[in-house]
């Protein structure tokens, strides 16, 4: 069955006009942010060592994301019966404020971590979004109430915070932030889910504005106020597209099933990758929050890749998963999904052997093995 079975000429200028505006606000915006960036000195910390650029560069991209996001979903908004959109656009803003202080003047990890509950709180008490079964994974289906709201409380800070640790390189979350918006959108029009789909073009417009300035050589960067919305919207999405999934007495023929796989599927590679990083500070006795350059960026760009190569490669990699998880969504959840973290594994052992045998300059066994 072909596209046009599923959309009708006005859904399509719908989307059409959605993303436009999306893109005409972000791209239109950021020169404007730019020019008062340099009057005020509002620049990159060049300081840190964790910088991969030699000179200022205002970090305030994320606010033409966010403009751009907010103004084509006030003008657009028709999703209140699926997802609230005063609750949607309170949360966004209070992580926008939180992001903001951050990227101007900094903020300590007390501050952060708490307007991340607050906003994660909102969500999932007063927006109702929130996973209620563990659908199938270690064999267990319904959940009870109050670990559903523990549950979905952490995956939204999880994967906010796993948008906002991949902002490493030029153009890296950006681009990954299109590829899982961009992905919902054409799955939702799929499930005839419009309201959530003009949700996700709104941020793929937003995020596509910005990227025109991102890419080497950047010239803005998106900091913590857009990579944390782009998490938060992310994961919004995940949820709506799995609970939309959920097998139940109503709903007993999904449209897609092994819904949850298909949406770690889609943000494997922030996913992976702050799953990863954490886990080796904790055994390393070292804070997990503790920054350091050991991302799965830093990795490939050791290997010699330039910047937008590296980007281009991780996104190429997250499609891949995608189209994988589409194809084998009849294996079942707990099967794709470690499958996927097996898939991550192997790539990042055979990742460890060639920056090993690039940087000793020649192969031993043993670095098979450390």
């Amino acid at each position: 069955m072909n596209w046009q079975d599923y959309l009708s000429n006005t859904e399509w200028l719908y989307y059409l006009l959605v993303i436009t505006i999306a893109v005409g606000v972000s791209f239109i915006a950021i020169p404007s942010i730019m020019f008062v960036a340099r009057e005020r000195h509002l620049y990159d910390d060049l300081q840190s060592q964790r910088k991969e650029h030699d000179h200022g560069i205002p970090r305030l991209g994320g606010v033409a994301i966010f403009c751009s996001f907010t103004i084509v979903s006030l003008l657009f908004a028709k999703y209140d019966a699926f997802l609230p959109t005063n609750i949607l656009l309170s949360s966004c803003i209070i992580l926008f404020a939180e992001g903001l202080k951050d990227d101007l003047a900094g903020a300590g990890p007390g501050t952060k971590f708490g307007m991340q509950f607050l906003v994660a709180t909102m969500l999932v008490l007063l927006g109702n979004v929130r996973l209620t079964s563990l659908y199938g994974v270690f064999n267990i289906q319904e959940i009870s109430f109050s670990f559903s709201i523990i549950l979905s409380i952490i995956v939204i800070m999880f994967i906010v915070n796993a948008f906002n640790l991949i902002d490493g390189i030029d153009g890296l979350a950006g681009t990954i932030g299109l590829v899982v918006c961009l992905t919902f959108a054409i799955l939702f029009i799929h499930m005839r889910q419009i309201e959530l789909a003009s949700l996700a073009f709104s941020m793929v417009g937003a995020i596509a504005g910005f990227l025109f300035y991102n890419y080497s050589p950047t010239k803005i960067f998106m900091g913590d106020t857009g990579s944390l919305l782009i998490g938060l919207i992310s994961v919004v999405l995940a949820i709506k597209f799995i609970e939309l999934n959920k097998f139940t007495k109503v709903n007993y023929d999904p449209t897609f099933y092994s819904a949850p796989a298909i949406a770690v599927a889609i943000i494997t590679i922030p996913l992976f990758d702050t799953f990863r990083v954490f886990f080796l500070r904790v055994i390393k006795m070292q804070s997990p929050f503790r920054a350091d350059r050991n991302h799965i960026h830093h990795r490939i760009l050791k290997l010699g890749f330039n910047h937008l190569q590296t980007t281009l490669l991780l996104a190429l990699t997250n499609l891949l998963f995608i189209y994988m998880a589409l194809e084998l969504r009849n294996w079942g959840n707990f099967v794709l999904i470690f499958m996927f973290l097996g898939i991550c594994i192997l790539i990042n052992y055979i990742t460890t052997i060639i920056i090993r045998i690039k940087e000793r300059k020649g192969f031993k066994r043993e670095y098979l093995l450390k």
